[in-house]
């Protein structure tokens, strides 16, 4: 078998900024991989590097030559195991550029079989959770305003980023607006660990679910001390990146929150949900703001876990790629759209 490749950087804007303790952002600068085989049928992945985690599309554009000479030299799209072991040995570090090569691949593979990626895998598509939604840093009007139209857009779990020191203001606001729906709050890095224990208190009386990364990842002992005392569960976040780090939080929270491009490719995923279950940690399957390249993929595997938050594509002002619909949460996994969902839009 023959396999031709390729892949182009896409450039998408948001519907609204979108603001973290760390960072704003207004676009989403996403790489596109394409592998076809020789019947013309073709598989689509995508990258969307994060800077936090060392990946930019600079060096994802790098480095995607020498993965897909690889994928070329095997020429069977089959052999997930081998293409993505000899990957990781011919580029170390990179996770969302292997990530967008291994989602082509499967994408391909499950195409050529006539199924779609879940059937693949024998799971149940009606078990996927609803993915949240998530609602930026922004002044409690802008919150508010934003809190206001995801529930009318329908959707009944929001994510909420804090990280300021207007928290409680922000809640307030989130909850006046959204009386019914289910929050989730993540500080990605910004709180210390008293700070934590402390906020939690008053974000368990607004009725919020879970906290996510309270503490920074570097302060494993903070997030032992956050988890171990906090009044609500925890989860890890930036401090659960590959699989080695499954172990290394155990103790430290509740919930493992895994995302494609941080683990390297989809086989390694599968392998930190089961290490995660081993742990006896819940599981969260997360993205960063990305098209549905990427976004339909990980969708394929929202069953095989406890939380989704797959809101990537949903924040694009427009996607260049459909994929499974997430309209109002739901993660719905049609049995008729083979690979993993994915087409590239007409419009």
């Amino acid at each position: 078998m023959t396999l031709s490749t390729d892949f182009e950087r896409v450039s998408v804007a948001l519907e609204n900024a979108f603001t973290i303790s760390r960072d704003t952002q207004t676009h989403a600068e996403n790489v596109i991989v394409r592998i076809t085989d020789d019947g013309g049928m073709t598989g689509i992945g995508g990258a969307a590097p994060a800077p936090h985690y060392g990946d930019t599309p600079e060096t994802v554009e790098a480095v995607l030559p020498d993965l897909l000479a690889v994928v070329e030299e095997v020429g069977d799209p089959h052999a997930l195991a081998e293409i993505e072991t000899r990957m990781a040995e011919t580029v170390r570090g990179n996770p969302a550029a292997r990530t967008a090569v291994s989602i082509a691949l499967h994408d391909l593979a499950a195409r050529r079989l006539g199924v779609p990626l879940h059937r693949l895998w024998g799971i149940d598509p009606e078990a996927a959770p609803r993915t949240s939604y998530t609602i930026g840093l922004d002044t409690a009007d802008r919150v508010r305003e934003k809190t206001e139209a995801a529930v009318e857009a329908g959707y009944p779990i929001l994510k909420i980023k804090l990280g300021t020191d207007r928290d409680r203001e922000l809640i307030e606001a989130v909850r006046s607006a959204a009386p019914e729906a289910t929050i989730r709050v993540d500080a990605n890095e910004a709180w210390s660990p008293s700070e934590t224990v402390r906020k939690s208190e008053w974000l368990a009386e607004y009725g919020v679910e879970f906290i996510e990364q309270p503490v920074p990842a570097e302060n494993v002992e903070g997030l032992r001390v956050a988890y171990e005392r906090s009044a609500l569960p925890i989860a890890a976040d930036e401090s659960c990146v590959t699989l080695p780090d499954i172990p290394r939080i155990a103790d430290r929270c509740d919930i493992a929150n895994l995302k494609l491009m941080k683990t390297g490719g989809i086989r390694e995923a599968r392998r930190m949900i089961a290490a995660a279950r081993a742990h006896g940690l819940e599981v969260m399957l997360g993205c960063m703001i990305e098209t549905n390249a990427s976004i339909a993929a990980a969708a394929q595997l929202a069953p095989l876990v406890d939380y989704a938050d797959l809101d990537g594509s949903l924040l694009l002002a427009s996607d260049p790629f459909t994929g499974p619909d997430l309209t109002g949460g739901d993660v719905r996994l049609e049995a008729d759209a083979n690979g993993t969902g994915v087409r590239e839009s007409e419009e």
